[in-house]
């Protein structure tokens, strides 16, 4: 199992780091008490379990029970469970800004003067976590998607474009758009099948329909132009940050060709090696 700790300083960017993660496919688990990750880990070990990578975020925001973390983490490497140690840090003038501009408390001052004798506090409370660290990312200078780029540079072993899921619907115009889209391309443009006595109670998953569709030069040029740039789109996403694409085919009904150009683009993206999902919204 690949096991990560998340930790480091308030108003580093922990949170943005554990959404990175949750992109990753790790399931995340915030501020759990120490005591408790060696039960979990128990728990998801079996072979049952679909839960291959799991980070937990561990912080002093867990209070008494933060106390028992290094014990706990050293306990784990002695029954032999590898795990990585991220420690996220800035500057004490960066920190003080982030929590004037955000207006929060630190979790710290309740027990000292003022945020910054919080920090402080923190940065000598964490010191033993730091040394054990693994990697060590100091978010002074970093916007969230180069904090998220560097998780994924940490994290990611095959950083090709094939590591990119794209999701791919079909849908009805008259049902609505899918408000999840990121792209949508509207196949109304397309001679429809419905007006085709033969073809009118089939669906774009039959492949009478799909050669209907298809045989349209229109049709053809489209797959092509847009399976191009998306292609071209993916790398420039993936360095923004982000690992996954919501693209949606809309005809009128949701039957004919917005299904049809839907299989026919995930038949190409299976071709080149690519993740995907599918799903024909209005189908039924």
């Amino acid at each position: 199992m690949d096991i990560v700790i998340v930790t480091g300083l308030s108003g580093a960017g922990k949170t943005q780091a554990v959404i990175c993660l949750e992109d990753l496919g790790y399931y995340c688990i915030d501020n759990m008490p120490p005591a408790l990750i060696n039960n979990f880990i128990d728990l998801v070990s079996g072979q049952r379990s679909e839960i291959k990578k799991v980070a937990f975020v561990v912080d002093i925001r867990g209070g008494e029970f933060f106390a028992d973390t290094i014990e706990c983490l050293n306990n784990l490497k002695k029954k032999g469970i590898e795990y990585k140690i991220v420690f996220l840090e800035a500057s004490l003038e960066v920190l003080i800004r982030r929590y004037n501009e955000t207006r929060r408390l630190h979790p710290l001052a309740t027990d000292a003067p003022s945020n910054i004798d919080g920090i402080r506090k923190e940065m000598k409370t964490l010191e033993e976590f730091r040394k054990q660290a693994d990697y060590i990312i100091d978010t002074s200078n970093m916007k969230a998607v180069q904090l998220r780029q560097e998780i994924n540079n940490i994290f990611t072993t095959n950083k090709r474009p094939e590591s990119f899921t794209v999701n791919i619907k079909s849908f009805g115009y008259k049902h609505g758009i899918p408000l999840d889209a990121d792209i949508v391309f509207d196949m109304r443009f397309v001679a429809n099948p419905y007006y085709v006595p033969s073809l009118k109670n089939l669906t774009g998953n039959s492949q009478k329909v799909r050669k209907y569709v298809m045989k349209h030069e229109e049709a053809k040029k489209f797959l092509d132009s847009i399976y191009d740039l998306i292609s071209f789109m993916i790398p420039s996403y993936i360095k923004e940050g982000k690992y996954h694409l919501n693209i949606a085919f809309g005809c009128t009904g949701g039957q004919h060709r917005s299904v049809t150009m839907a299989n026919e683009f995930a038949d190409r993206c299976r071709a080149e090696g690519r993740r995907i999902t599918l799903e024909h919204r209005d189908i039924k």
